[in-house]
């Protein structure tokens, strides 16, 4: 692996979860605009940070990375 996940399990559902709502609320309510579409691509990167388990912004904060099981 390229880098070490600084996210835990639950955190990642709920990026998961967040980004997916980030985005459908962005689309419908505010619409295809270029604020919406900031506001959508903004709920994907939240997404994306869930799905691999690891968010750059964290890492650059100091979040140490978490133990891997053995």
């Amino acid at each position: 692996m390229l880098y070490r996940k600084n996210v835990s399990p639950l955190e990642r559902a709920a990026r998961l979860l967040g980004g997916a709502l980030i985005v459908a609320c962005a689309l419908t309510q505010v619409g295809f605009t270029p604020l919406g579409l900031v506001l959508a691509a903004s709920g994907v990167v939240t997404a994306l940070t869930g799905l691999f388990g690891f968010c750059p912004a964290c890492a650059m904060a100091g979040r140490r990375p978490l133990e891997e099981p053995r």
